[in-house]
């Protein structure tokens, strides 16, 4: 969490400034506020559980992108069922077959992949060759697929071990895909165009003209306006889309997927959390090994990593970090938290001051987001301490855990990553979000005091 990240920093800074006799402000540990977010946590569960769904417009599936679903394929394709590994034996009339003969049987499911020694490939060319001992991927319903095994003499398997890494959702899928009016591919059939042994695409199905066409496709020329639905991996059907000549309408992973690297990741990122907690190198620091860690390992690309970064956030702390050290080494901080202490009435209990406090910060975020709330405000909540004789770093960390506490508008990274799928308006994240707010706000004050 970027506010608190950045507190520890500001805690350190702020020793410099304070007042003679008082006590060094100590840096927290990763985990010191892991308390107060499992209260917040079962709090927004409870608030959701309760009180979130009476709050919010019943739209039904209204919100739900159907071309992401796989009911919604084998509602309008009758593209369904799972996939399945079908390994050939001596015995099978497939054997010197190639993959198109194959495909031309009566009742041969879609196969979508084919294993061959030791090259496995999604969407193999029409004109691979099978053997024996060949792995072919195969998809549809279980009983259908279970009848093309048997009367072929195949091996059937619901667990995929050949294919595994091919078929899983983050690297490959089915989508769809329209052809525009300017497209090359008009005209011209699916075997001309050589789909998948040039591409690496695998053509399911064509709409056209409300009518769904699943036989002969490899004959069927292609028309503007076709909806052609694909099955690939993400990468090949990015680069397809990059010509042109098809228009994706799914969403889908852009970014190179490598799953062949998570045993390096995970090792690295239990590595980076064990500095951070075992050691007194500073979390940032730690985290930034982690990173060199994941570039030299491959994990990550270091045009990946740079593109992560939201350059605006990093310009924006860099124009208010001075903007907090100047409130803080001028006495502007504690000349505006002294005002306010003679402005507010005599002995106003404590928790009322971390209260405002509180939503004071909450009303910053909204503007100038979490991060620069939290470096502006954090030297004046200090000294708004010192001045009521209260503890400086837990008013620190409710100006911190409160810069996150936005969950009215999109400007919170995690309100705007579910905005725009679940079409929430304006008016229905302050409705849901305001009071969540106080809840939020209520339940950090009550736990600082606890801890603290």
């Amino acid at each position: 969490n970027s506010p608190l990240i950045l507190l520890n920093d500001l805690l350190v800074s702020a020793n410099a400034n304070l007042p003679s006799g008082v006590a060094t402000l100590k840096p927290l540990h990763m985990f010191a506020p892991l308390p107060i977010g499992i209260a917040l946590l079962i709090a927004g569960l409870a608030y959701f559980h309760f009180f979130g769904a009476k709050l919010l417009r019943d739209d039904g599936d209204q919100g739900v992108t159907p071309a992401r679903t796989q009911s919604y394929f084998a509602r309008t394709y009758g593209i369904d069922g799972d996939v399945y590994e079908l390994t050939v034996s001596a015995d099978s009339p497939l054997v010197g077959m190639s993959l198109g003969e194959a495909e031309a049987l009566h009742g041969t499911p879609l196969l979508l992949a084919l294993r061959t020694g030791n090259e496995s490939r999604l969407a193999p060319p029409s004109d691979a060759r099978i053997w024996v001992g060949s792995v072919l991927g195969a998809m549809g319903p279980r009983q259908d697929v279970a009848d093309f095994a048997q009367n072929n003499f195949l091996r059937l398997s619901t667990r995929l071990r050949e294919f595994g890494d091919l078929f899983n959702p983050s690297r490959a899928g089915i989508s769809e895909a329209v052809v525009p009016p300017t497209s090359r591919y008009i005209g011209k059939t699916p075997a001309e165009l050589q789909l998948r042994k040039q591409f690496g695409i695998s053509l399911l199905a064509i709409n056209r003209d409300k009518d769904v066409v699943t036989e002969n496709l490899r004959k069927q020329a292609l028309r503007a306006g076709d909806m052609l639905v694909l099955h690939s991996i993400w990468t090949d059907l990015a680069d397809v889309a990059a010509t042109r000549d098809i228009v994706v309408v799914t969403d889908f992973p852009k970014g190179e997927q490598r799953p062949h690297k998570f045993k390096a990741a995970m090792v690295i990122f239990g590595l980076t959390m064990a500095i951070a907690l075992s050691s007194k190198i500073p979390a940032s620091i730690a985290l930034m090994t982690g990173v060199a860690g994941m570039l030299v390992t491959g994990v990550l690309k270091i045009d990946e990593a740079y593109a992560a970064i939201n350059w605006k956030t990093v310009f924006l702390m860099a124009c208010l970090i001075p903007l907090g050290w100047a409130m803080d080494s001028s006495g502007a901080a504690a000349w505006v938290a002294g005002h306010t202490i003679e402005r507010l009435p005599a002995g106003l209990p404590v928790w009322v001051i971390e209260l405002v406090l509180a939503l004071l910060t909450t009303a910053f975020s909204l503007v100038i987001s979490h991060v620069g709330a939290t470096i502006v405000l954090v030297p004046l909540a200090i000294n708004l301490a010192l001045a009521v004789s209260g503890n400086p770093t837990a008013f620190a960390l409710i100006v911190a855990l409160s810069a996150s506490n936005n969950f009215m508008t999109a400007s919170n990274p995690s309100v705007s990553m579910i905005t725009g799928p679940a079409n929430y308006t304006a008016a229905e994240l302050w409705r849901v979000g305001a009071p969540l707010s106080l809840v939020y706000t209520t339940i950090v004050v009550i736990a600082v005091n606890v801890l603290f």
